[in-house]
Parts: structure tokens; sequence; C-alpha cells
């Protein structure tokens, strides 16, 4: 049996180094890894589909593009009355400057070996990554709080709004001309898993109170 883990929001003076350099590396790798999928070419996780697409349509960046979603995402929370936090405003703006410093960095590669390894690699750290921002527990990401916002609101399970929203996006970014292959299904498949399995050791717990 896998231990809970809890990953509500907590005050930023709760440890704020920690927390803090731990947000922000976790966004700029999350950022690293979107580009690592991008550069691959094998197919992309929903929402980059949905970005990927819109870049072909829009004279934007791609990170420009990430941004410009996540502030749109960001209205939809107001009829649903969520409040975004230090770590909400930060995932928009890191995340953007990030995949477009990698995209800038990373080279495409020649071979089949070396698209399979930048779509693996890029999935891997893209767990890594959404445990460590999510662990930093410092407010959720734009899409995370449209999920649990919604399935509040709705009173459906978090799976069923989170698949909903998620094949919403994927059509939408495929129709527009985005990048599906066998990355996304791969995604779908080992990000929960992935995520999961890391958020454990970089999960920020709460001091316990002394007696």
């Amino acid at each position: 049996m896998v231990a809970t883990v809890d990953l509500r929001s907590l005050p930023v003076r709760h440890a704020p180094v920690r927390r803090l350099v731990q947000l922000f590396a976790g966004l700029a790798l999350y950022g690293t890894s979107m580009a690592m999928q991008v550069r691959g070419t094998l197919g992309l996780n929903p929402w980059d589909v949905l970005h990927d697409g819109l870049t072909r349509n829009i004279p934007l960046s791609f990170g420009a593009i990430t941004a410009v979603v996540g502030a749109f995402v960001l209205l939809l929370w107001i009829p649903l009355r969520q409040r975004p936090g230090l770590g909400t405003v930060a995932n928009v703006v890191v995340i953007a400057f990030a995949v477009d410093a990698a995209l800038a960095l990373l080279p495409a590669p020649a071979g089949v070996a070396g698209r399979i390894g930048l779509m693996v690699g890029g999935v891997v750290l893209n767990g890594v990554a959404s445990a460590a921002y999510i662990g930093a527990r410092l407010g959720p990401g734009p899409r995370d709080g449209l999920m649990t916002g919604l399935a509040a609101r709705t009173g459906r399970s978090l799976r069923l709004v989170r698949t909903g929203i998620e094949l919403t996006v994927l059509s939408c970014g495929w129709l527009l001309g985005g990048t599906v292959g066998a990355g996304t299904v791969l995604y779908a498949l080992a990000i929960g898993p992935l995520t999961q399995a890391f958020l454990p050791f970089l999960v920020v717990r709460e001091r316990p109170v002394a007696p």
C-alpha cells in the first residue's frame, strides 16, 4: 500500500529557502523536459500537443504559447473560485522561459535512437520535475488547479475530470497540427506512476507541532 502524501499548500514562511529553490528548479526542469519531447518529434503530452498546434498557427514561440494558454486557464479559475499561489504564477512564467531556452540549446537528433532517447528521457525528467514543483507545496499549476476546481464544482472524480480535459486539449491540438505519436501514449501511461514514485522523496512535509 502506498502512503498518502499531503500536497495541500503550506504558508511561504515554512522552510522558504528549500521550497523556493525546489519550486524554481522543478519548473526549469519541467520546461527542459518539454523541450526534449518536442525535439524528439515522437509525440507530446496532451497539453503540449495543443501548444505545438498553436505554434503552427500563431507566430509566437513555444514558450510564449504555453504562457498565453496558462494565463487563459487561470481566467477559468475565477468562476471555479480557485485561489492561485506563488507556485501558480511561477508555473506560467518560469516554464515559458525554460522551454524556449532549452529548445534554443537542444539540437534536433539525427537518428531514431537519439529521438527515442529524448522522448524517454523527457518523460522521466517530467516525472521528476512534476514531483519537485508539486512537492514544494506553493500552489498548483494552472492546469492542475483547473482539474481540481472542476472536480470540486461538478462532484466528478479527479480521474474523470482529468481524462475529459486532456482528451479535449489533445483533440484540439491534433486538429491544429500538433505532434501526436508514441510519446503521447508513453506519457499518458508513465507520468502518473513516475510522479507518484518521486513525490515521497521530494514533498515538503509540515513540521510536527511540539507537545
